[in-house]
């Protein structure tokens, strides 16, 4: 069954990112995407050193860096006062730290660089308007069941297929995700629109109760990225929702004027209900696999969701890598080297989200006093687990040895 190719369900990074590390493996595969086209909704996302640790195996690495801002620091604003409670630092010495720099990039960029290698390497295929709806195998192959009615035949299966994942339904059966509350609205302008005394090369985070906002520059500072959140209550998952201006100002009443002022020039904002669920250990069921949101959907808040989408792709392609037609183990090795570090990154996402995005009060004023306390070694080391890491040491590594937070 070796001619037979792998099938992805899902065409976006992380599928796209596992069809080119299978070929770079010598590993052919279908990519099956329920869109009429491929492509990325949303905007802006931040790309730390393990994006670029991914991209550099992958065969990206000079195209990614291409596409990416590179940004002077990571700057944490007090939405209320104004006033900066600290910068990290993305200098040289964070990049000889890491081996790598901190970036961001537009979402659509990216998946267009992935997209562009799939298309010129012969063993990645591509198909759209074709949505797994389910899967049966029978111990050598896996047969996928489209929504036309189609079966397509393969190897094996990859459910890269995001966070309402047809294909988690099988493997997992944990019913629909978990809905955090928490309200994002998105917006792009152009740079000139964003206020002069706020053109920082940053990603910023003006965090305050209930509530944040981030900026950071695009596309070779033509844009300007702004995401503010509003921990409102919302009861349903939405996404990419049209919404009015007057709707996000009233979350943000409270702030300062100074980081209100981002708001007021946003223009044709969209709407996403953030969601996420519980870890899990089981990612396989016999030749099927789940990869990026489909195996752990996060927050937000570690901006590390892609991150980690391309890292299962780098670990994923490593294991099938000459496993031929013995694909089980091959895939439950890709699982337990990957579960353990995906999942403190789930977990330390809401935590993030917490206490250091939305406190109030004493809580705010303890987190500005840690903050404030750190060095930019202190930061480093903090995120030394993450960011030092391609995420391929095994299921025993730094990180499940010390999965207290940071």
């Amino acid at each position: 069954m070796s001619d037979l190719p792998i099938l992805i369900a899902g065409g976006g990074i992380g599928g796209l990112a596992t069809a080119i590390g299978l070929a770079q493996k010598g590993v052919a595969s279908l990519v099956l995407e329920k869109a009429s086209r491929l492509g990325e909704i949303g905007a802006g996302i931040q790309l730390g050193p393990n994006a670029f640790h991914a991209f550099d195996t992958l065969g990206v690495g000079d195209a990614a860096r291409a596409m990416a801002v590179y940004i002077d620091s990571l700057r944490l604003m007090d939405a209320l006062s104004g006033e900066e409670i600290t910068r990290i630092p993305l200098d040289e010495g964070f990049r000889t730290r890491f081996g790598n720099p901190y970036a961001v990039v537009h979402r659509g960029d990216l998946h267009g660089v992935f997209l562009k290698a799939c298309e010129a390497h012969p063993l990645v295929s591509l198909r759209t308007a074709s949505e797994v709806l389910d899967y049966d195998q029978d111990g050598e192959t896996v047969t996928a069941t489209l929504a036309s009615g189609e079966r397509v035949r393969g190897r094996g299966l990859i459910g890269a297929d995001g966070l309402w994942s047809n294909i988690r339904k099988r493997v997992v059966g944990d019913g629909a995700p978990r809905v955090s509350g928490h309200t994002t609205y998105r917006s792009v302008i152009p740079v000139e629109d964003m206020p002069e005394d706020l053109r920082w090369n940053a990603a910023t985070l003006w965090a305050g109760p209930k509530c944040h906002i981030v900026h950071y520059p695009l596309s070779g500072w033509k844009l300007f990225n702004l995401v503010v959140t509003y921990h409102n209550d919302a009861p349903e998952p939405v996404a990419g929702m049209p919404v009015t201006h007057d709707e996000v100002r009233q979350g943000f009443e409270h702030v300062s004027p100074v980081a209100r002022q981002v708001i007021e020039r946003g223009q044709d904002w969209k709407l996403w209900v953030l969601c996420d669920r519980d870890p899990v250990m089981d990612w396989t069921d016999g030749r099927v696999a789940l990869l990026g949101d489909a195996a752990h959907p996060m927050l937000q808040y570690f901006a590390q969701g892609a991150c980690m989408a391309m890292e299962d792709a780098v670990c994923l392609s490593a294991e099938l890598a000459g496993a031929g037609d013995d694909l089980e183990p091959a895939l439950r090795r890709y699982a337990a080297r990957r579960r353990l570090r995906t999942a403190r990154v789930q977990l330390q996402s809401r935590e993030i989200g917490q206490h250091i995005y939305h406190p109030a009060g004493a809580h705010a004023a303890l987190r500005n006093a840690i903050m404030q306390a750190k060095s930019p070694e202190d930061w480093y080391d903090a995120v030394d687990w993450l960011y030092g890491s391609t995420g391929l040491e095994g299921a025993v590594s730094r990180e499940a040895r010390t999965l207290g937070p940071e």
